[in-house]
């Protein structure tokens, strides 16, 4: 059995906060300029190192912003290789992800680099992204990622403008030969604030879609910041929720993840928050343990307490294996505990009261 509370399933290091897109759903509030204070690569080393220490294989996500923007982006990957970790990338679809950095980032060690797609078509994908030729430029990204045997994810943002484009995305991500399809579902964060979300009834049809395209499809399918589709997948194999516990069957091989629970953030001044939409810090890699900051931490230790939750997902039957995204609750309430609003599930019973619970995250 996987133990969150022991490790995290991802580990996500924002290595630059800078990046040349402007796209309408970035959490970070990305520049083009890099910030004065981010970590050094000898402290990025440092940061490595203390990953290590959640136990061998750990993944650890580069990401941004553009994490490209940083020059000793190989030395780094080599030195987590080197000592057991997995590593992956998310960079922007831009002209500098030409096709021998991705071969040197390869020969460093990459494992896995994760490109987003969020439309079927240049005109919308680039409109969203606030750059024109993104789009192509993003599907020759793809391409040479695949001709260098990595493995090749692709990330899709769920929003009003962007969900009746999934249907195209999805045959996208086929034709890419892509491992696995990472369907974000929008947190209101930064520029992201902006955007509509999709209803929480269209949330669980998508979810339904979903689940599915991943009968047939030939690549994996994950949602981010969406635990709801666990549930969704357990109503439709009329699962009775008075059976289900975290560590049984395969919710024990691949627990659900969410923010301090399975996941956490590492900004690019070395604040440790439990996800990137969730950026409430706990320490600060400078100063403080990562490992003992996710397993100790009073915040992270909170996020993972199911009967600490409020309201509907408080009293839901479906909590110990879905949660709801504590991130959207946190950007919708300030409470990191309250319930997640893109939810349309009632609990059996739920008269709208709120449990009596300790203490806000």
């Amino acid at each position: 059995m996987f133990d969150t509370s022991q490790r995290p399933i991802v580990l996500v290091w924002e290595v630059s906060r800078a990046c040349e897109l402007a796209c309408d759903h970035c959490r970070a509030e990305a520049t083009p300029g890099r910030h004065p204070d981010e970590l050094t690569t000898a402290e990025g080393k440092d940061l490595l190192e203390s990953a290590r220490g959640f136990g061998d294989g750990q993944v650890v996500v580069l990401s941004g912003g553009d994490p490209l923007k940083r020059d000793d982006l190989p030395e780094l990957i080599a030195h987590g290789d080197d000592i057991g970790l997995r590593m992956a990338l998310t960079p922007s679809g831009t002209a500098s992800l030409t096709r021998e950095r991705i071969e040197r980032l390869a020969d460093a060690g990459l494992r896995r680099v994760a490109l987003s797609i969020d439309a079927g078509c240049p005109a919308v994908h680039d409109g969203y992204r606030g750059e024109p030729g993104v789009f192509e430029e993003t599907l020759r990204a793809a391409r040479w990622i695949r001709e260098s045997d990595l493995g090749l994810q692709i990330n899709t943002t769920v929003c009003e403008r962007t969900v009746d484009e999934l249907p195209a995305v999805r045959e996208l991500v086929g034709d890419l030969d892509a491992v696995r399809w990472s369907v974000f579902f929008l947190v209101r964060i930064g520029r992201g604030a902006r955007l509509d979300p999709v209803s929480p009834e269209r949330a669980d049809e998508v979810m339904n879609w979903l689940h599915r395209v991943d009968d047939e499809a030939a690549f994996a399918i994950k949602t981010t910041e969406a635990p709801q589709h666990t549930r969704v997948g357990l109503e439709r194999d009329g699962v009775d929720p008075a059976d289900l516990t975290p560590g049984v069957g395969a919710l024990a091989a691949r627990p659900n993840v969410r923010a301090g629970d399975g996941f956490a953030f590492v900004n690019h001044v070395g604040d440790v928050t439990p996800s990137g939409f969730l950026p409430k810090p706990a320490g600060n890699v400078r100063e403080d343990d990562l490992v003992e900051v996710y397993r100790e931490g009073d915040l992270f230790k909170r996020l993972r307490d199911r009967d600490s939750l409020k309201g509907k997902c408080g009293a839901c039957e479906f909590r110990a294996v879905c949660g709801g995204s504590r991130s959207r609750a946190y950007a919708s309430t300030g409470d990191a505990l309250a319930s997640d609003p893109l939810c349309p599930y009632v609990p059996n019973g739920y008269d709208g009261a709120v449990p009596d619970r300790v203490g806000d995250a």
